[in-house]
């Protein structure tokens, strides 16, 4: 049996982690690294504002490497995709053959993610794919599983700000607006995963400072210490 090597696309959330959760189910592929975009000057994961030191917390406690592209802020499209094709060159020559994304439904993603890799040698995987009615079932599917996270970023134009700091459980759940998708797949919201069964331990943190910028609110995450569970604000573990 022929072992496809994977690389997941890992933006320190939910959908990733279940993602590599489903991809290790799998006999016949191996995932040997996450492969993460990093704002460069800050240090932290885009859009999820998550701290370096979370991501290689995550990496460590999920046994993978952690393979970042380093990006400038601003960042413009012709250089996101330079910098992204340096890494998959690098890839190809490490003998990795698929990179996996934890896309849901949106096709205009799922395109332009076909188009990137064609010529590379390296082929695209969605191990999550479905369609836009499936996304409950999937969310529910994640929180009965044990996967925890908390809500990192919300735009506030399709989402209330008082979401952002809040574990992803069952309550938020049913708290969520009917507009909303439960995955946050239109970018309502974005998550950082810190246990659930994809972990060999739970990443212990704490929620600190919540701020507005550039449109959206943050909550900002620092490491705790595993003292137990405290919601919307102190400890996380």
């Amino acid at each position: 049996m022929t072992v496809r090597r994977v690389l997941l696309s890992w933006s320190s959330g939910k959908d990733s982690a279940w993602a590599l959760h489903v991809l290790r189910q799998q006999l016949d592929l191996e995932v040997v690294g996450l492969l993460t975009t990093l704002n460069e000057a800050a240090d932290r994961v885009a859009m999820h504002a998550v701290r370096r030191v979370l991501v290689d917390a995550q990496a460590l406690a999920l046994k993978l490497p952690l393979w970042p592209v380093h990006l400038p802020w601003p960042c413009s499209n012709d250089v996101y995709e330079g910098r992204m094709s340096e890494v998959i060159g690098k890839a190809v020559q490490a003998g990795i053959t698929h990179v996996a994304f934890g896309d849901l439904f949106l096709e205009e993603v799922r395109a332009y993610r076909i188009r990137q890799l064609a010529g590379t040698g390296i082929e695209p995987l969605f191990p999550l794919w479905g369609s836009s009615t499936d996304t409950h079932r999937l969310a529910a599917r994640m929180v009965e599983a044990g996967l925890k996270a908390v809500l990192t970023c919300v735009d506030p134009k399709q989402l209330a700000e008082s979401f952002v700091g809040r574990l992803y459980d069952s309550a938020l759940l049913a708290e969520l607006p009917p507009a909303v998708d439960p995955c946050g797949e239109r970018g309502e919201f974005h998550t950082f995963c810190f246990d659930g069964p994809m972990f060999a331990c739970a990443i212990p943190i704490q929620v600190g400072e919540i701020v507005s910028r550039d449109g959206f609110c943050f909550a900002d995450l620092i490491p705790g210490l595993p003292t137990g569970l405290a919601v919307k604000t102190g400890i996380l573990a």
